[in-house]
C-alpha cells in the first residue's frame, strides 16, 4: 500500500468518532432503539458495540506491534450485544470510542515502514497484516454511522 493510500486510510480511522457522533446528533429515545430491520442493531447497540469493537481493535494493533506474529482472537460480537448490558445509556461508551481513536491515530502516525509490514494470525481467518488492520477500522465506524443513519429513517417515516 503506498504512503497516500495509508495516510488517507488513517486520517478516515481518526475521523471516525466525528462521523459516528454526528450521525447521532439530536436522536431521540425512539430513534436510539429503532433498528433499521428485523435483526438488525439499533443505533444504542452499535454505539456500545463501536466501544467495544474499538477497545478489541486497540489491542489487536498493540499486539501486531509488540509481539512477533501473535495469534489475534476472534470474538462473538453478538454474545457481547446480548451479555454487556446494549440498553445502556449511550455517552461513556461515545467516549471510550473517541478516547480510544485519538490515541490509536497518535500511535499509527508515528509508524515506520517496517512497523506497518507487521502482521500476525487471526485465528478465523488466517494472515491478518497490520494493513488489512488498518482497511478494517478505516471503515468500520463510517459504516456503523450510515447505518444509525438509515435506522434514523425508520423512525421518522414511522
Amino acid at each position: 500500500m503506498d504512503l497516500t493510500t495509508r495516510r488517507t486510510l488513517v486520517d478516515r480511522y481518526r475521523d471516525g468518532h466525528r462521523v459516528v457522533v454526528d450521525a447521532l446528533a439530536g436522536i431521540t429515545e425512539a430513534e436510539l432503539d429503532t433498528a433499521e430491520a428485523p435483526g438488525e442493531w439499533s443505533p444504542r447497540q452499535v454505539a456500545h458495540h463501536l466501544a467495544d469493537s474499538e477497545t478489541t481493535s486497540a489491542i489487536r494493533l498493540r499486539r501486531l506491534l509488540a509481539e512477533d506474529r501473535p495469534t489475534i482472537a476472534g470474538y462473538d460480537q453478538e454474545a457481547y450485544a446480548r451479555r454487556l448490558h446494549y440498553d445502556r445509556p449511550i455517552a461513556a461508551s461515545l467516549a471510550t470510542l473517541g478516547a480510544i481513536r485519538a490515541a490509536t491515530a497518535e500511535l499509527l502516525d508515528r509508524l515506520g515502514e517496517e512497523e506497518w509490514a507487521r502482521e500476525g494470525i487471526h485465528n478465523e481467518s488466517g494472515r491478518y497484516a497490520l494493513l488489512d488492520w488498518l482497511r478494517i477500522y478505516a471503515a468500520h465506524a463510517h459504516d456503523h454511522a450510515d447505518q444509525i443513519r438509515r435506522a434514523r429513517t425508520v423512525t421518522r417515516r414511522g
